[in-house]
């Protein structure tokens, strides 16, 4: 099952003699469960040993092609399987059957089996070595049970790993052996199956024969037998060309009987009856020498291996042991040492620490006496603007005195205008009467000469005009006199009037200089009061300002300055 070997025959070799070699190279020596098979047209057949193997029905290729496999299957598998070979070859052909679904199992019996054979074939399970996927090339299920479920490649290795892990310690003979037993105890395990029929209306029939004896089943059902004649109940089989016939050990029972169509057939049923009633009746009787001298070799060698697998087991948990203890030392080692940069981290970290504090130590006193220092600048500049706002305080008093003084002086500038308005009201008045006078008078005067005019036509020459020497002044000249008289009073007056105007005008003047230059001296001082209590309060920080602020002080100067810019 597992090797294709090739060997030279001879002509006048028997079956025997071929097979002989064959377990003598693969080291067998319980013979009597295998034999040679080979394919012969739609069906097979079993080598015979005491006839020539040229003279048989085997194919005539070159070269011919056997099959080394079990022929009878024993009943109990961990008593009769000694030799270790035995058991894996065994091993090897039932796997291959259920594989192949010519032994029936169910999906959980399956993904067990499964998991003893990865046992088998890999060991103990590793989850370092054994990554998922490392069962991804081996065929371990059946495909009637791989369709059966919806289930992924990996979901099925997940299952089967599952309880592969938990066969740890399990060598590969032990694991094969409960592959075995669990696989002996399937329905169509170690049955050949063979279509008959129960009488000649061809009533189709199929029948198993394996180590417990014959079973009848219908065509549809390989698992559970209509009928079954075990070894110990048959007295005799006999078949005649297609007629077999069972005779029960029982005479009052019913003899069985049914037909066989192919000849080859018929005799393959035979050797195999015969061959199984054989090794039943063996097994009841006592053991050969041979077999007693394999089972006792097979005891050492499995308490040599027992020993062997417990001397390594010992020798691997004691070097599993080791290297845990290694790598405990070596992680121990890494974490001291990682202990021990940290602590020179540390150490390092502390003495950075201590000179940044040192440092700031020195910072911090240079500070502290740059702040004393300041404070005392502080100090002596909080005493100075006391001062300051001292002298502001005086010169504000001074200022309110010019303001009151400034006051009152608009005030008499006010009653000196009035005054002066009404003064020139008045003349104003006399100069309206004046004009009125003179446009009176000069009225008469033209009333009267319009009145002498018409008196001196009549006369044919006029009158002569007087002398130097006349002390007499002609109507007209003093007529014109007298508004050359009151031309000059009107002049003069005006003049006088212009003249107060002008100094009015200068005086108004210079009081609105003297007014602007009091405003200009009001908003410096002003200023320089808000800078000096700024530059107090940023000095002294949390003390309180030292003046209460003028707002009320600051609203009286405008309604001032606004009376004086009114006047």
């Amino acid at each position: 099952m597992d090797a294709e070997m090739e060997f030279s025959c001879e002509v006048k070799w028997k079956g025997k003699d071929l097979f002989d070699l064959v377990c003598r190279t693969i080291g067998l020596r319980e013979t009597w469960f295998f034999g040679l098979r080979y394919t012969v047209k739609d069906t097979y057949a079993w080598l015979k040993p005491d006839k020539r193997v040229l003279d048989q029905d085997v194919p005539k290729d070159s070269p011919i092609t056997f099959h080394f496999l079990a022929k009878f299957f024993p009943e109990k598998v961990e008593e009769e399987l000694v030799q270790e070979i035995t058991q894996h070859l065994f091993f090897l052909q039932v796997k291959k059957q259920i594989l192949d679904e010519e032994i029936f199992c169910s999906p959980e019996a399956s993904v067990l089996l499964a998991s003893y054979a990865v046992q088998a074939k890999y060991g103990d399970y590793d989850p370092n070595f054994h990554k998922p996927g490392f069962l991804a090339q081996d065929e371990l299920l059946p495909k009637r049970v791989l369709m059966q479920y919806q289930m992924t490649p990996e979901m099925w290795e997940e299952k089967i790993t599952a309880w592969y892990a938990e066969h740890r310690n399990i060598a590969r003979d032990e694991a094969e052996m409960e592959y075995l037993k669990i696989a002996q105890d399937l329905d169509m395990y170690g049955v050949s199956y063979f279509s008959i029929t129960q009488n000649k209306r061809d009533t189709e029939l199929l029948l198993g024969v394996d180590a417990q004896g014959l079973h009848i089943y219908s065509p549809n059902s390989k698992l559970n037998p209509k009928k079954s004649f075990p070894w110990s109940g048959i007295r005799n089989i006999s078949y005649s060309e297609k007629e077999f016939t069972i005779k029960p050990l029982d005479k009052k029972k019913e003899v069985f009987k049914f037909y066989s169509s192919q000849l080859r057939v018929n005799k393959l049923i035979l050797q195999l009856c015969i061959g199984n009633h054989d090794l039943f009746m063996r097994r009841r009787k006592v053991d050969s020498i041979e077999v007693q001298q394999m089972k006792a070799q097979a005891k050492e060698e499995k308490a040599r291996k027992k020993m062997e697998r417990q001397i390594l087991a010992r020798e691997k948990q004691l070097r599993e042991e080791a290297e845990r203890a290694k790598e405990e030392m070596e992680r121990r080692m890494f974490q001291l040492q990682d202990e021990a940069r940290m602590a020179n981290e540390a150490l390092l970290r502390s003495e950075e620490t201590a000179d940044l504090l040192a440092e700031k130590a020195q910072i911090a006193e240079e500070e502290a006496k740059l702040l004393a220092h300041k404070a005392a600048e502080a100090e002596q500049e909080r005493q100075r603007l006391e001062v300051t706002a001292l002298k502001t305080k005086e010169e504000h008093r001074l200022m309110e005195q010019k303001m009151r003084e400034a006051e009152q002086l608009a005030v008499k500038l006010v009653e000196q205008s009035e005054r002066r308005s009404k003064e020139a009201d008045h003349l104003k008045q006399d100069l309206n009467e004046a004009k009125d006078a003179e446009r009176r008078a000069k009225q008469k005067l033209l009333e009267i000469t319009k009145t002498t005019y018409p008196l001196v036509a009549p006369y044919s020459n006029p009158p002569a005009p007087p002398g130097p020497d006349s002390m007499e002044m002609p109507l007209e000249m003093a007529t014109s006199y007298r508004l050359d008289f009151k031309d000059s009073d009107m002049k003069r007056l005006s003049m006088e009037i212009e003249r107060e105007r002008l100094e009015y005008m200068e005086k108004s003047k210079h009081l609105q200089d003297q007014l602007k230059e009091l405003k200009s001296e009001i908003e410096s001082l002003k200023l320089e009061e808000q800078q000096q209590q700024a530059g107090l309060y940023n000095l002294r920080g949390y003390a309180e300002p030292l003046y209460v602020p003028h707002s009320n002080r600051n609203s009286s100067y405008m309604a001032q300055m606004a009376f004086f810019e009114e006047v």
